[in-house]
């Protein structure tokens, strides 16, 4: 395999190198380290990774940039996610608002109100999200969509006729 070495570095690259080995970032001064060393002193990748104690491919890694970036290498990228990330499309999210004005009954479920692991089931079911979602998921959409969601509340019934009477004070 061919020896790898960084292109030499011009006056105005070295002095940010430089100021990049004083960076309390460790990424910007681990990345100097490298470039510095491999212009410089030619230190070959395997000698630089054991002084580091990094893998020769991470080492490698950096050059590469470098050669394609040039100094942007030595700054962190963000390392978010760049794709739609939303379960529910727009379509799913106005669908999922409408089926809260009807009972789950209507839908062929066996209860009378809506639960967010109900509905996390039947959005699924009705394709507005790609897979099965996360009650929090369902709760945090509804929270975007303005709807206060409650857990529901239970009362106790009696079939006992006389009940309304024994429960008065």
């Amino acid at each position: 395999m061919k020896t790898l070495y960084v292109r030499p570095l011009r006056e105005e690259e070295r002095e940010e190198l430089r100021q990049g080995l004083k960076s309390p970032l460790s990424f910007t001064m681990r990345r100097s380290q490298i470039l510095l060393w491999s212009a410089d002193e030619r230190l070959k990748i395997g000698e630089i990774a054991n002084r580091l104690q990094l893998s020769h491919e991470a080492v490698r890694r950096v050059i590469h940039a470098f050669e394609q970036t040039g100094m942007n290498c030595i700054q962190p990228k963000s390392r978010a996610r760049h794709d739609e990330q939303r379960a529910f499309d727009e379509t799913g999210r106005q669908a999922l608002r409408e089926a809260l004005n009807h009972s789950p009954r209507e839908f062929g479920y066996e209860r009378s109100f809506w639960t967010l692991e109900l509905l996390a089931a039947y959005s699924y079911q009705k394709g507005w999200t790609k897979q099965k979602v996360h009650l929090d998921t369902v709760s945090q959409t509804l929270h975007e969509l303005g709807v206060k969601w409650r857990r529901s509340k239970t009362w106790i019934s009696s079939p006992d006729e006389a009940y309304e009477v024994k429960k008065a004070p």
